[in-house]
C-alpha cells in the first residue's frame, strides 16, 4: 500500500512531468517509437497476409508464413535487441530497437489477417465471383470487409504488445517511458519504478480503447442510420383522430 501511495505522490508532482526527461517528453518518445514500429509491421505483414489468404488461402505459403511468425513469438524480444545492439546494426541509433519491435509486431498482424481473408465466407465470395468481379474487386470489396474484425484484432494486439515492449528501448539507450523505470532502478527509487510501470500500463489501455473505438467507427459493414431506414419508416404517421383506411375497407 505504501508503494502505491508513494507512486501516486510521484505522479502528482508537477516537476516530474515537465522539462527534459519529464513524463510528457518520454510519453511523446514512446508514442513515436510505437507508432513507427506498428506502421512498419503492418506494411510488412498485411500485404503478405492478404496475398496468401486471397481465394481461400495458399496452403503451403500460408502455413509456412504462420509457422514462421509463430516461431518469432517464441524468441525473446530482449535477446534480439541485445544481439542487434552488439552487432554492426547497433551503430545506427535506434535501428536495433525498431527492428526488434517490428519483428515482435509482425506475427499477430500476419496470423490474424491471413486467417480472416482465407476463411471469408466462401458462399459470399463465390456469389461475387459469379457476378463477374475481378480478383482485386473480390479482395477489396468482399474478402477484406469480411476479414475486417480479425484484421483489427491483430492490429489491436500488436499495438498493445508494442506499447508494453517499447519500454525495453531504454535498455539500449533509447527514449520512451522505459527511461523512467530504468532511472528509478538506477537510483533505487521504488515509487518511480512503480509510477513508470503504471504509465506504461495506462498507455496500453488507452491505445486499446482508442483502436476498439476506431474499429467500431470504421467497420465497412456498419451502415449510416439513414441507410438502415425501411420504406415503412418513410410513410407519414396518421394524424390523431383521423382514421386510416385500407384497400379492403375502400372496396367494401
Amino acid at each position: 500500500m505504501d508503494a502505491i501511495i508513494d507512486a501516486w505522490a510521484w505522479l502528482t508532482t508537477a516537476d516530474h512531468w515537465s522539462g527534459t526527461g519529464g513524463v510528457w517528453q518520454r510519453l511523446s518518445e514512446h508514442l513515436e517509437l510505437t507508432g513507427l514500429c506498428l506502421l512498419l509491421s503492418a506494411a510488412i505483414a498485411l500485404p503478405l497476409a492478404f496475398w496468401l489468404g486471397h481465394g481461400g488461402g495458399r496452403r503451403f505459403g500460408g502455413t509456412l508464413a504462420i509457422n514462421i511468425s509463430n516461431a518469432g513469438r517464441a524468441v525473446p524480444t530482449f535477446a534480439v535487441l541485445v544481439l542487434l545492439t552488439i552487432s554492426p546494426v547497433g551503430e545506427h541509433g535506434e535501428a536495433p530497437t525498431i527492428i526488434a519491435l517490428v519483428l515482435f509486431g509482425v506475427p499477430p498482424l500476419l496470423t490474424n489477417a491471413y486467417v480472416g481473408v482465407a476463411e471469408a465466407d466462401r458462399d459470399v465470395v463465390g456469389a461475387a465471383r459469379g457476378m463477374g468481379m475481378s480478383p482485386l474487386q473480390l479482395m477489396f470489396r468482399v474478402e477484406l470487409p469480411l476479414a475486417y474484425p480479425l484484421v483489427m484484432t491483430g492490429l489491436r494486439t500488436a499495438a498493445v504488445q508494442l506499447v508494453a515492449t517499447a519500454s525495453l528501448a531504454a535498455l539500449a539507450g533509447g527514449g520512451g517511458l522505459g527511461r523512467i523505470i530504468t532511472a528509478g532502478f538506477d537510483t533505487n527509487n521504488t515509487p518511480q519504478v512503480f509510477a513508470g510501470a503504471v504509465l506504461v500500463a495506462g498507455l496500453a489501455l488507452l491505445v486499446e480503447g482508442a483502436l476498439a473505438l476506431l474499429q467500431r467507427l470504421a467497420d465497412p459493414r456498419r451502415r449510416p442510420r439513414d441507410a438502415r431506414r425501411t420504406p415503412d419508416d418513410e410513410r407519414p404517421a396518421a394524424s390523431p383522430g383521423r382514421a386510416t383506411t385500407t384497400p379492403e375497407m375502400e372496396t367494401t
